[in-house]
C-alpha cells in the first residue's frame, strides 16, 4: 500500500473515530439521567469549578458521568458560565438540558410575601412556617433576631414597623435572617426617602416618630384615597395636644386579650398603646406600614380636621368640630 493509501486509510480512521466519539457523547449527552426521585431540588455552591459542579449534582441525586460532563461544557465554551443557586430537576431531564438550565441560571426561586398592616409577629410566624427557608431565627427574641441581622437596638426592644411589606425572592434553603436582613434594610431605604420628602412643620422629632404614625394610618385606613386625610387628623391632634383616641392601637396593646371586639373596659384598661389614656404616639409602630402610608404620615392632607369615623364601606367621613362628628357617628355608628 502506497504512502499516500495509508495516509488516506489512518485519517479516515480518525474521521470514523472522532465521529463515533462524538455520536457517543451526543447519544450520553440526549439520553434521560436516571434520576435518585421524580423530583430534585440540588443546590449549587458560588464559584464552582465545572468538576465541582458534577459532583454536587451527584450528591443530590443526578448522576451525570464527570469526564463526559466536563467535555461537553468545555465543547460548547460554556465552563465560565454556569451559575450557582438552587436547581429543579425532573424525571427525563438529560445532561445537556442539566447543563442548558444551568448556563441560563435558571434557579428555583421560592417566595415569601409579607403585607401591609401585617405585625411582625404575624410576619415571624409567616416565615416561620415557609418550608423553602432555613429557620435560623427560630427561638430568638425580637431583640435577639435585630442583633442577629445588624441591626440597631430598638425601642422596648421591638421589631415592630421595623420590616418592609413586600415580596422577597430567595434560593431554597436561604437562612430566614437573610430575608429578615432584606426588609430591614428596604424598610430604612423607604424611611429616608419619605423623610426627606416630608412636609415641614410636622409634630414629628425623628423618623422612628413617623414610622409610629404611619403604622396608625395603615391600620386606620380602609380606602387608599383616605390615607393622607387620616393622617392630617393625627397631626392635628398632636399638635393640638390631643389624645389620638385610635383602636388598632388599644388593640395591639390588648395583645391576646383582645377577643375580637373593642369594649368599653378595654378603653379604660391602660397599656403603654392605649392612645385614650395616654398622649402622643404609642411607644413603638403597631404594624408593617407600606411606602403609601409612610408617604400619607409626612405628607398629610391639608386640612384642619381632627375626627373621623367609617361609615362602613372602607371609607370615611372627617369633621372639624365635636359636633359634627357626633352626628357622623350617630348616622354610621349607631344608625340614627
Amino acid at each position: 500500500m502506497s504512502l499516500l493509501k495509508k495516509c488516506l486509510v489512518a485519517g479516515t480512521a480518525l474521521v470514523v473515530a472522532a465521529a463515533a466519539a462524538i455520536g457517543g457523547v451526543w447519544y450520553w449527552a440526549s439520553t434521560p439521567i436516571d434520576l435518585a426521585s421524580d423530583q430534585l431540588d440540588v443546590t449549587i455552591k458560588p464559584h464552582s469549578s465545572v468538576r465541582s459542579v458534577t459532583i454536587q449534582l451527584r450528591r443530590g441525586g443526578v448522576p451525570v458521568e464527570t469526564r463526559l460532563f466536563v467535555a461537553m461544557t468545555r465543547v460548547l465554551g460554556l465552563q465560565s458560565q454556569l451559575k450557582s443557586g438552587n436547581y429543579e430537576f425532573k424525571r427525563g431531564v438529560t445532561p445537556y438540558q442539566v447543563l442548558q438550565k444551568m448556563a441560563r441560571g435558571d434557579v428555583n426561586e421560592y417566595v415569601a410575601t409579607v403585607i401591609e398592616g401585617w405585625t411582625f409577629r404575624r410576619m415571624r410566624a409567616e416565615l416561620d412556617t415557609n418550608p423553602a427557608l432555613r429557620h435560623d431565627a427560630a427561638g430568638l427574641t425580637d431583640a435577639q433576631l435585630l442583633t442577629a441581622i445588624g441591626a440597631p437596638p430598638a425601642p422596648h426592644d421591638s421589631g415592630e414597623g421595623l420590616f418592609f411589606p413586600d415580596t422577597y425572592l430567595f434560593d431554597k434553603g436561604t437562612s430566614d435572617l437573610d430575608v429578615y436582613r432584606r426588609a430591614y434594610r428596604l424598610m430604612q431605604v423607604r424611611l429616608a426617602e419619605a423623610w426627606a420628602a416630608r412636609a415641614p412643620g410636622l409634630p414629628l422629632k425623628t423618623p422612628y416618630d413617623a414610622l409610629k404614625l404611619a403604622s396608625l394610618v395603615e391600620k386606620e385606613t380602609g380606602r387608599a384615597s383616605d390615607r393622607a386625610l387620616v393622617a392630617a387628623v393625627f397631626a392635628n391632634r398632636l399638635r393640638a395636644g390631643m389624645p389620638l383616641q385610635t383602636d388598632p392601637s388599644v388593640i395591639y396593646g390588648l395583645g391576646d386579650n383582645y377577643d375580637g371586639r373593642l369594649h368599653k373596659r378595654d378603653l379604660q384598661t391602660d397599656t403603654l398603646y392605649n392612645t385614650y389614656l395616654r398622649m402622643g404616639l404609642p411607644p413603638t409602630p403597631i404594624a408593617l406600614p407600606g411606602v403609601a402610608a409612610l408617604e400619607a404620615a409626612l405628607n398629610p392632607a391639608a386640612t384642619t380636621a381632627l375626627y373621623f369615623v367609617a361609615r362602613g364601606d372602607g371609607s370615611s367621613v372627617f369633621s372639624n368640630t365635636l359636633g359634627d362628628h357626633n352626628k357622623a357617628v350617630d348616622k354610621y355608628i349607631r344608625g340614627q
